[in-house]
């Protein structure tokens, strides 16, 4: 007989929220609490997949009795807390946080950035006109840095990098946020195949030694797009119907189904417009893949199409 072990319930805690008083379970951050209270935070780092990478800054609010804002995303309620996740300080750093990012990187297939903006009032154009896209961000040595000409805001634009047939790096999208760095590392794929290289504003995500992908240890499994918020990383089908103004994700529509591709069982959502899949992805909440797949799963569907 195999005795079933059951956790015990955990035990609620209570906090202000906005005002409001509000009952979460224990070991919850303050971005479930919001959530659960319908209060909507802006994130870019968060994954529901990954450990809290605190790096993109835009989920800070207010805890009294911190002498900073402290990230939604990953601190912890307390018994008795008090939070505020719209004061003055709260906005004026998520408005900031949001001109730098919008200054800096090409931020239009970042869902949501918009109505982030318009509601805090952001204006990235303020820093001036970005600077042209360079050519050499991965030849640059760390800690040099070139003089700004006062004129235009420096960014992080550079040519897309299309060197295999599966997927494109737009890295003029990255933020930052490592992400892809986790999910191809020690927290799903343990390939390590990218890592970041750099220091300083001249940071970016590179291969070893910044070799094409079909150079590097990269298996292809498309784990990093999966995870990356600002479209950085995107499949090539998506890059070129993007690019020729067909993408349309409202006329797309999503079928889950199971991979037949080995007896794992993994779940493929398939993405499909105009009777063509775009994209694969899989469902987060799925116990068996838990929005991972392989190479397999997540390009090897073009045999569907094939007439």
């Amino acid at each position: 007989m195999t005795i079933v072990e059951i956790g015990l319930p955990k035990r609620l805690v209570e906090l202000t929220l906005d005002g409001e008083s509000v009952r979460v379970p224990e070991g919850a951050t303050i971005l479930d609490a919001c959530t659960a209270q319908g209060k909507s935070i802006p994130t870019l780092c968060y994954g529901d997949t990954l450990k809290p990478a605190n790096a993109c800054r835009v989920c800070m609010v207010e805890v009294e009795g911190s002498r900073t804002l402290v990230p939604s995303c990953s601190r912890k309620v307390e018994p008795g807390m008090v939070v505020k996740t719209a004061s003055e300080r709260t906005n004026h750093s998520r408005k900031l946080v949001l001109e730098l990012l919008g200054s800096a990187t090409d931020l239009s297939t970042t869902p949501h950035v918009d109505e982030w903006m318009s509601a805090c009032g952001a204006d990235p154009s303020r820093f001036g006109p970005p600077a042209p896209p360079s050519a050499d961000r991965d030849d640059r040595h760390p800690g040099e840095h070139e003089e700004p000409d006062g004129q235009t805001a420096a960014t992080v634009r550079q040519p897309n990098k299309v060197d295999n047939p599966l997927y494109v790096r737009d890295l003029g999208k990255c933020i930052m946020c490592y992400k892809c760095v986790d999910a191809c590392g020690d927290q799903w794929q343990n390939t390590f195949a990218i890592s970041v290289a750099g220091r300083g504003f001249d940071s970016r995500i590179s291969t070893e030694f910044s070799t094409p992908l079909p150079e590097s240890a990269c298996v292809y499994c498309g784990n990093c797009i999966e995870v990356c918020p600002t479209g950085a990383l995107s499949f090539k089908r998506e890059h070129d119907k993007r690019e020729d103004g067909t993408w349309d994700e409202e006329a797309q529509t999503q079928t889950t189904t199971i991979c037949t591709f080995c007896g794992v069982g993994c779940n493929l959502t398939l993405h499909v417009q105009d009777n063509e899949i775009v994209k694969v992805t899989s469902p987060h909440e799925s116990t068996v893949t838990h929005g991972n797949l392989c190479i397999k799963g997540r390009f090897g569907w073009q045999h569907v199409q094939n007439r």
